[in-house]
């Protein structure tokens, strides 16, 4: 499905989000900063916004993962020449990379389509240096009045039909909506980071009340 809509993923984020969606982006960076001190790791990286990100905010280099094929293709032309970017197919539950590498990490709307969030963030846990930290964006399932009623709006009526207009993928943009109704709550994943051996550093919900931001670190004494 993703490898379907790769190709208009980038429009259709700036117009379903009306270009909010690169603040909620800068904001998860702020929130891991410094990122020069070490590698970063981009994971479920979809076309690569988050991977210029940290580029531009000085990350040394980046490891770029995503399940689809696709949607790698489709952001590595938008890398500068020589980029010291990876991009890496793969299964964010079974990570291929070395345990305490990554100084910092990110992911941008991905975990939502993970079956195992568990097993993600274990894995993430894994490959994190002792200190790093680790900021997920992410539409978790709203528990508010106001978030709940401004979600089925958006999932109802905005998402698919706006969407499925841009992508002429109607069916993709409706999985996209109901995956936010069937996800977990922001506190049953802060929950489940906890008990998997992060540090929670914030979370709060984003404006307007449809994102949220997660920011996790991996003890100091955290050895794998």
């Amino acid at each position: 499905m993703f490898d379907r809509i790769a190709p208009t993923y980038d429009l259709a984020n700036r117009v379903l989000s009306m270009g909010i969606d690169t603040i909620w982006r800068r904001k998860a960076l702020a929130a891991i900063a410094p990122v020069a001190e070490g590698p970063a790791l981009d994971l479920c990286a979809g076309t690569l916004d988050l991977t210029l990100e940290l580029l531009e905010h000085g990350a040394p280099s980046v490891d770029a993962l995503d399940f689809s094929a696709e949607m790698l293709a489709h952001g590595r032309p938008r890398l500068p020449e020589g980029a010291p970017v990876r991009t890496l197919q793969g299964d964010a539950q079974d990570l291929e990379l070395p345990d305490n590498t990554y100084a910092t990490g990110l992911c941008g709307f991905g975990l939502r389509n993970v079956p195992d969030n568990r097993k993600a963030l274990s894995e993430v846990f894994r490959v994190l240096r002792p200190g790093g930290r680790f900021a997920v964006l992410e539409f978790f399932r709203p528990v508010r009045s106001d978030a709940k009623a401004f979600h089925a709006v958006f999932n109802n009526v905005v998402l698919p039909t706006v969407g499925g207009l841009i992508s002429g993928d109607r069916a993709a943009y409706s999985y996209l909506a109901d995956s936010m109704v069937t996800y977990l709550t922001r506190a049953d994943f802060e929950a489940t980071a906890l008990d998997v051996g992060f540090e929670l550093v914030s979370g709060a919900e984003l404006l307007p009340p449809v994102a949220s931001l997660v920011v996790l670190k991996k003890p100091v004494e955290a050895t794998s």
